[in-house]
Parts: C-alpha cells; sequence; structure tokens
C-alpha cells in the first residue's frame, strides 16, 4: 500500500483535513466548524483528532501533519516561531512533534514564521504551509496575498521571505459588522459591486481610514447613500486600504498572487485590476494538498 499522510488545516473558527497519498491523490476530504475555539480546551484536541481519523476512515499507522492554531498559545501545543531567514521550501524539516501520549511520534505540528523588519515585527500561524503548497507548485518569487481574517502579503524570492505585513481586515470587518454605530447599517451584501467600487476608489485616494469609515454612516444618516451598499463600501474600504499600502512596494513586479476561497479571491481580484496589478489566483485546496505531499519528503 501506498504511503499516506493526513494534513490538517487547524484553524481559529474552522478544520479542514486531507488524506494524501505520495504521488499528492487526495483520498479523503473533510471540512467542518470545529476549530480552535470550537474545540473546548486543549484536553479535548486528542479527542477531536480521533474522531477526525474515524469520520475520514484514517488508519492508525498513518502520520499527521497539523498547521495553524493547533500550534499556538492557546492551541493543541504551542510551537515557537520559525525566523523568516528559513525558507519555506525547509519546512517539512522544521516540524515540532506533539507530545501528547496518545500520539506520540505519529503526530507533527508546522511551526509558524517571525518577521522582522527594524524594529517592526510580524508573524504568521498556518500561511506558511500554503506558502509551501505554492512554492512547491512553482510560485518561488513574487507577491503572494492571503486574503482572510488576518490578510498576509508575502514577498517571496526563490522561497524565502523578504516581506510580510498583516492586515486585520476580516476581523475589522466583522467588528463593525457586530457592534458600534454602524453594525446596524451592515445588513446588506457586502459584495455589491457598486458599493465596493466606491469604497475602492476612497481608500485609492489615500484618505484616513477612520474618516472614511464614519463617512460612511454619515452617508446613510443623511440620506446621501443606500443603507444597503454599506457593508460593500466597508469591504471596499478595508480591502482597498491593504492595496494602497502595498501597491507602491507592488507595482513593476509583476503583480500578485491570491490564495483564497472563490468569493473572497474574487474581491481581491476586483481590487487588483482597480488598482492595475496583474492578478493571479490559486485554489486554497489545491495548494494545501500540494504542501501536504512535501511532508513526505
Amino acid at each position: 500500500m501506498d504511503k499516506q499522510i493526513l494534513a490538517v488545516d487547524w484553524g481559529t473558527s474552522n478544520r479542514r483535513a486531507y488524506l494524501i497519498d505520495q504521488q499528492g491523490h487526495c483520498l479523503a476530504e473533510h471540512e467542518d466548524g470545529l476549530g480552535m475555539l470550537a474545540v473546548g480546551g486543549r484536553e479535548r484536541f486528542s479527542e477531536a483528532l480521533a474522531l477526525l481519523c474515524q469520520q475520514m476512515g484514517v488508519a492508525e499507522h498513518v502520520p499527521v501533519v497539523m498547521s495553524g492554531m493547533v500550534g499556538s498559545a492557546s492551541g493543541w501545543q504551542e510551537v515557537d516561531y520559525l525566523d523568516s531567514s528559513v525558507p519555506v521550501q525547509q519546512l517539512p524539516s522544521h516540524l515540532a512533534a506533539l507530545q501528547d501520549p496518545a500520539w506520540t511520534g505519529r503526530c507533527h505540528i508546522v511551526p509558524g514564521y517571525r518577521y522582522h523588519s527594524g524594529a517592526a515585527v510580524d508573524v504568521m500561524r498556518g500561511e506558511e504551509t500554503q506558502l509551501l503548497g505554492a512554492v512547491a507548485l512553482g510560485h518561488r518569487d513574487g507577491w503572494l496575498v492571503l486574503p482572510g481574517t488576518h490578510s498576509k502579503w508575502v514577498l517571496l524570492r526563490d522561497g524565502l521571505i523578504q516581506s510580510l505585513s498583516t492586515y486585520m481586515t476580516g476581523e475589522l470587518f466583522a467588528m463593525l459588522s457586530a457592534g458600534g454605530t454602524l453594525s446596524a447599517m451592515m445588513k446588506g451584501d457586502a459584495a455589491d459591486a457598486e458599493g465596493y467600487a466606491i469604497g475602492l476608489q476612497q481608500a485609492a485616494r489615500g484618505e484616513p481610514l477612520s474618516n472614511t469609515l464614519f463617512r460612511v454612516r454619515a452617508g446613510v444618516v443623511a440620506k446621501a447613500a443606500p443603507a444597503q451598499q454599506a457593508a460593500a463600501v466597508v469591504s471596499g474600504l478595508l480591502i482597498g486600504a491593504e492595496f494602497t499600502a502595498a501597491a507602491h512596494s507592488v507595482a513593476g513586479g509583476g503583480g500578485i498572487t491570491v490564495i483564497g476561497s472563490p468569493a473572497l479571491a474574487q474581491r481581491y481580484a476586483q481590487a487588483a485590476s482597480h488598482f492595475d496589478l496583474p492578478c493571479t489566483v490559486l485554489d486554497p485546496h489545491r495548494v494545501y494538498r500540494a504542501a501536504a505531499q512535501q511532508f513526505f519528503l
């Protein structure tokens, strides 16, 4: 029987798992909402992984590699960050063995990355595995964008991280939708094309974000703008702020490669077009499966 590996992307809110053979074929796939927060404590991770293996029909001898928040201070076992001087393609040789007695010798956790630029520090945990997959698929150089709760902009040179910037785009959108003076207006379709374009245009002018966000509310209460577009305008402002910050660095560098779900990747592709940046989109499932294959090496 061919060797197999179970690769688990264990995030804050969601969990995705892929059973991969040595040729890179996906034998089984599973996705659920049992992320770190839903597990219910460090002592429950072992039970959650055992149930996952049962649901996917994973044999007891199959090794498991986990990435994401499972390796954070609030996860199953905290794993130190790797310094960004370590090339992405060397990740498979830096896996941390899980110390839980029930999984000794079988489970490993992928470390995140820590990046320094002068006094500034940035980190990632989970995205490094997607970077590994992108490199395995031939994307060793250029700007990679990984949108989400905390959107990452990463510059690679032969698989080495040259720049890393994180934007709290998804988290800010969720917070503004859940509470505060804008929340009552955030019930419309965030993908509304006209509203999204308005937000991108305002962001491109480099106006202060806190001011443009307030003006979304002002426009609605003054009846100068439709409430149903507010969510899309806010989305455009937040995503546009990323592009405004990064566009100068990316310009002339071959554009960006986005790794994200279809809906989110489409928004980033639209923003890239607005900022005149070429954009390639990679499927995150394909990228993660490509990364999983590297853990056989």
